[in-house]
């Protein structure tokens, strides 16, 4: 058989394995499919595949992969964070005759019959969340033996690989150690719907680098093959191919509202005219609580969803939406919905940080057929606190060298594995900050990641503080980006794929959507009713949220030398506060209020009235005030106390006093354990002269809580004093 015959016959062969695997007897390879899949399949090579949600990647690799297994290949290994999206993917791949399976955090108990199954050649494709291959078991005894006997890997969501990508993620880095293990000859396939000139040139260089190559050559030239290429040091190059990232199912519009009350009305008057099922999202969880709960106020069927949501509550809330029976799931980024899902609309209340973000967040809507002619409808509500929100997750970016080489000595000095819970004490980090940044550690080489812990390898490290100041400044250029898109007059789509650099609008930028609200395919009425903007007005302004008590000491504290652990016995009473910083209602003028610069001075007139209403539906039962001093705001916290006093008719009887002010006040501020320590240093109760608080109930009051420990610990120190009940009370509290 000629070299054409027999590639004819393998298309052919192909797109049977297609149509079992959509079910549509009419059912043909693109032509872009099938570059990628003759690359892997006839010339064993490896593919960057940058195409638009919705374009058929996972057909990519199922076909492929049916197309190996029939030639003897091992199974093919798929890496991908989206749970929901394996789920439906091995529901698709079982139509067609594939035995799929996933290893992930969620099926723990299935994973040694699962090994098995594997070894005994009985599974044709392994999807594995990116988590598992930092896993010391998995990635010693499991990732060796995939490496060696797999027919084909796939990286689903590969912008996550680069530094430059929106969504990087260290347990994607592993995957660069992964394809260095692979035997010459094994194709590699890597796929995204979000990945710009930069990501995608880093990704496929990264891909090519890490290939052996037996012989000479890198496979047959395509016919008609006008891709670029990215020539790696270490190999061939590896076939890249970008298509239109049109959405033509998507119509995009912007509705700029003044006020959060404004936009929330907005969404009870407008959500019943939005086709079908969609996404409220959200950028913070908190949000997403407040506004299911309003919409739900005003008759409309929504939930909540969340990174913070259960599990098995997470299935069944995916599940209602797909099936239409709730309107609208408010969610957080966590949401990602697999391919099956069928959206009719996304509203984003708030704006992503980036336009790329962004792009990726609509693409959940106008997947399916089932959608009306004019296809699926996205709004973008943005607010001026969208940025506060950005500053803070840029925040949490790479720690500080001098933070970097704390952990590397405490390990080195220990000489035996550390869990991050036994590190973090010794550590300024959050427990979350740690584990990534170990993460990036692990691969870099400087740490290992065994069983027990981490380990130093005593390998030397270098802060690599240039490439990070270039990624926080690419992430900067994204936001001002996606400030100029909200006022942006050109066409939306257009707007969205050049951010991505789509080969199509960078050669033809005439080019115009015909849908979006700029070229008048999309009318959005920006007009809320009276009643519905009162209604959020009033929910809005309803203070108070519970502030939870400490109730366990953080682990590890022996190792710095205090000897707390175990149970907080008795711990504080639930408190209150006004509202969260993140909140959409008092949030933003309690961010404003302790905002960096912003002058000291005595309760505002319209917290103090929060306060007052939070009060009367609270009525807390107290014969006592002490206050936590505070060197930053003075006049705010004695002000405070005062007006409490004066209100519930009870004394301020003594302090939580600063008497070791060389201790910061947000010293330890990310790390329990720390924090505990310098706020046992800094901080100490002082009664007045004459004043008891024996078998007195006690309100405690400050002006913010971000950690809890400063409460907690002055909590103690009145329980030892003799007070009957504590019960914490705060303007304002970051979580």
């Amino acid at each position: 058989m000629t070299t054409e015959a027999a590639s004819t016959a393998t298309r052919d062969r192909a797109e049977e394995h297609l149509r079992a695997l959509v079910g549509r007897p009419d059912a043909r390879l693109y032509d872009d499919q099938w570059a990628a899949i003759a690359a892997l399949v006839v010339d064993r090579r490896r593919a960057l595949v940058v195409q638009r949600t919705g374009w058929g990647k996972s057909a990519v690799y199922f076909v492929a992969t049916l197309l190996l297994r029939e030639q003897g290949s091992g199974p093919t290994v798929i890496i991908s964070p989206l749970l929901a999206l394996m789920r439906n993917q091995i529901a698709a791949a079982e139509r067609a005759g594939i035995r799929a399976v996933t290893v992930n955090s969620t099926n723990v108990e299935q994973w040694d019959q699962l090994h098995a199954e594997i070894r005994d050649g009985q599974v044709d494709v392994l999807l594995v969340s990116p988590e598992r291959l930092n896993n010391p078991g998995f990635r010693d005894e499991v990732l060796p033996r995939l490496a060696a006997t797999c027919g084909l890997l796939v990286v689903d969501e590969a912008h996550c690989i680069s530094d430059w990508g929106h969504d990087f993620r260290p347990d994607y880095r592993r995957i660069r150690t992964l394809l260095q293990d692979l035997p010459a000859g094994i194709p590699v396939l890597a796929t995204t719907a979000t990945a710009n000139q930069r990501v995608t040139d880093d990704v496929s260089e990264q891909l090519a680098s890490t290939e052996r190559v037996s012989g000479e050559g890198g496979g047959s030239q395509l016919p008609g093959d006008s891709s670029r290429r990215a020539a790696g040091p270490a190999g061939r190059e590896t076939l890249v191919l970008r298509g239109s990232l049109d959405r033509e199912s998507l119509r995009l519009g912007v509705v700029r509202l003044t006020t959060a009350e404004q936009r929330l009305a907005w969404l009870a008057d407008h959500l019943s005219e939005q086709p079908g099922s969609g996404i409220v999202y959200c950028l913070t969880v908190a949000a997403t609580q407040e506004v299911a709960d309003y919409l739900r106020s005003r008759g409309h069927a929504v939930a909540a969803y969340s990174g913070q949501t259960e599990q098995t509550e997470r299935l069944a809330l995916e599940q209602a939406l797909i099936d239409g029976e709730v309107k609208a799931l408010v969610a957080t980024s966590a949401l990602g919905m697999g391919f099956d899902a069928s959206l009719g609309f996304v509203v984003n209340l708030g704006a992503p940080n980036s336009p790329v973000a962004y792009y990726q967040q609509v693409g959940r809507a106008g997947r399916g057929g089932d959608l009306p002619p004019e296809g699926a409808s996205v709004v973008l509500l943005p607010a001026i606190e969208d940025r506060d929100i950005w500053a803070y997750f840029a925040s949490l970016a790479f720690p500080r060298e001098e933070l970097v080489r704390e952990t590397l000595a405490a390990l080195a000095e220990e000489g035996r594995p550390l869990s991050t819970a036994a590190l973090e004490p010794r550590v300024d980090l959050s427990r979350n900050r740690l584990e990534t940044m170990l993460k990036v550690l692990d691969v870099d080489g400087a740490v290992r990641r065994v069983r027990g812990g981490w380990e130093s390898t005593g390998r030397p490290w270098d802060y690599d503080a240039e490439r990070y100041a270039r990624v926080a400044a690419a992430r900067e250029v994204e936001q001002r980006a996606m400030l100029d898109y909200l006022t942006s007059e050109e066409c939306r789509m257009l707007y969205l794929r050049r951010q991505l650099d789509d080969p199509e609008v960078l050669a033809d930028p005439g080019w115009r959507c015909g849908r979006c609200d700029n070229c008048g395919g999309l009318t959005l009425s920006a007009e809320v009713s009276t009643e519905a903007v009162s209604q959020a007005a009033d929910r809005l302004a309803r203070p108070g949220v519970p502030v939870e008590p400490r109730k366990l000491w953080p682990t590890g504290m022996a190792a710095i030398g205090i000897g707390l652990s175990g149970k907080i016995n008795p711990p504080a009473e639930e408190g209150r506060a006004i509202a969260r910083f993140t909140d959409l209602g008092h949030g933003p003028a309690l961010r404003a209020l302790f905002a960096a610069g912003a002058e000291d001075g005595p309760v505002p007139d319209g917290i103090a009235r929060a306060m007052v209403g939070m009060l009367q539906d609270w009525r807390p039962e107290v014969d006592a005030i002490v206050v936590a001093e505070s060197e930053q705001r003075p006049q705010l916290t004695a002000d405070l106390a005062a007006g409490l006093s004066r209100f519930l008719q009870v004394p301020v009887v003594g302090r939580w006093a600063v008497v070791d002010p060389t201790v910061g006040p947000d010293r330890g501020a990310t790390n329990s354990a720390q924090r505990v320590a310098a706020v046992q240093r800094r901080c100490a109760l002082r009664l007045g002269e004459h004043a008891s608080v024996d078998g007195a109930r006690v309100l405690l009051v400050d002006d913010r809580t971000v950690t809890g420990w400063s409460m907690t610990l002055a909590a103690v120190a009145l329980y030892d004093a003799g007070a009957a009940g504590v019960v914490p009370l705060v303007l304002a509290t970051s979580g």
